[in-house]
């Protein structure tokens, strides 16, 4: 053989292997989701989707350069999710990211496979409702973030009586489709309030419709305020919230920021965008070949006191000192 014709064969076989790794498809999120597309962007400034795509990026992974996203919405329907999670884990994605939907998308996860990694976002202990075995050794398919909430919901009603001390009756609103974080924040408020010498007043609505309707009930009960259950389907209308609680002269606390920045009267609860971000990071990490079983779930610590002065004094609500000295930010 020539001296050319071999280097020429050399370049050739050193080429092969940096053409098959061209070739080698992007590795494939499923995001389940139980919004829609419509309304997850129509909330560009609550960061979601932002925040997670972040979080990716911070690992290495951009969408549409060296990783896609399967997107599968719910619209506001939680009986759309074992299916919708079925498509994903038929289409062998690498993982499955459930943050929208809280418990109800997790655990539709979870019985559509035990081998495709899930990263789930949740408000609730996973450990007592048999997700993962234990918060530092998942040991299974499944970790991600739990966030406080009923834990926190009992505060929440603390902060909503300090500024309301006449108030003799409390509604909390839940999204009954999510039937375990329903049934969870209900017992949670109805020992809460037991406690205040209080009235509960438990509302359900999974849609935009029924959210309309819920508020029209406190109207005709006489409830004096509103302490808002954890549910994506109230995030996404998070807006229509906020007007009708400020329509109907509802004093109401919240469990997330983006409501009280938006106009409502105030919160107590986790920074969420941070916590998106977080599982962004999580799942960069197990498409790097991390395993679920070994990621711990994290669990955020920062849960926030907000209040909104102008919504109070819309309200015709006086702040005593003592709840503002409480307050991590005021806005007016």
């Amino acid at each position: 053989m020539r001296r050319r014709e071999f280097i020429v064969g050399l370049g050739s076989a050193a080429a092969w292997p940096l053409v098959a790794h061209a070739q080698q498809p992007m590795p494939v999120i499923g995001y389940l989701s139980s919004s829609s597309l419509e309304k997850t962007s129509g909330l560009k400034d609550t960061g979601f989707l932002p925040r997670f795509r972040q979080g990716l990026s911070e690992i290495g992974y951009v969408e549409g350069q060296n990783v896609a996203i399967e997107y599968r919405w719910a619209e506001e329907h939680y009986d759309r999710l074992p299916a919708l999670a079925a498509e994903l884990a038929q289409r062998q994605v690498a993982v499955i990211v459930a943050a929208n939907g809280g418990l109800a998308s997790a655990s539709a996860a979870k019985a559509a496979t035990t081998t495709i990694p899930i990263i789930f976002m949740i408000p609730t202990d996973p450990v007592k409702l048999g997700l993962v075995s234990s918060f530092s050794h998942p040991g299974s398919n499944l970790t991600g973030v739990a966030y406080y909430n009923v834990e926190i919901a009992p505060k929440r009603l603390e902060l909503l009586h300090e500024l309301v001390p006449t108030a003799t009756s409390i509604a909390l609103l839940v999204n009954p489709a999510n039937v375990i974080d329903a049934e969870s924040q209900s017992k949670e408020m109805e020992v809460a309030t037991r406690a205040f010498g209080l009235r509960l007043l438990v509302l359900n609505a999974s849609s935009s419709s029924e959210i309309e309707a819920a508020f029209e009930s406190l109207v005709r009960e006489r409830v004096d305020a509103l302490q808002l259950g954890v549910d994506g389907v109230f995030g996404t209308n998070r807006n229509q919230i906020v007007a009708l609680a400020a329509r109907y002269a509802i004093p109401t606390i919240y469990p997330w920021r983006e409501f009280t920045a938006a106009g409502g009267l105030m919160n107590y609860g986790t920074n969420i965008p941070d916590a998106f971000r977080e599982v962004g990071i999580y799942t960069g990490k197990i498409l790097k070949g991390e395993k679920p079983a070994d990621l711990p779930v994290w669990r955020p610590t920062d849960v926030r006191f907000v209040l909104n002065l102008k919504t109070a004094n819309a309200l015709g609500l006086t702040v005593p000192p003592s709840l503002l000295a409480l307050a991590d930010e005021v806005i007016e």
